[in-house]
């Protein structure tokens, strides 16, 4: 669940949306993977942030796609 993985405190980073635990914006992960980098190379800038971070947003996001735009 994504709210497992991110938090948005206004105390950190003024509120933006962060992968828990570290000051990681998830616009950053995004960033990355639109601007054709790879997941091991953002885990590799971005060591606080946990493989399995990653892959729950991942996750969360298709789901949210499928969910948007289910099969018919």
């Amino acid at each position: 669940m994504l709210r497992d993985v991110v938090v948005s405190n206004p105390e950190i980073m003024s509120g933006t949306p962060c992968f828990k635990g570290t000051r990681v914006p998830l616009q950053s992960l995004l960033d990355y993977l639109l601007g054709d980098a790879t997941v091991e190379e953002f885990l590799l800038d971005f060591p606080t942030v946990s493989r399995t971070a990653v892959e729950q947003v991942l996750q969360s996001l298709a789901d949210s796609a499928h969910d948007a735009h289910p099969a018919g």
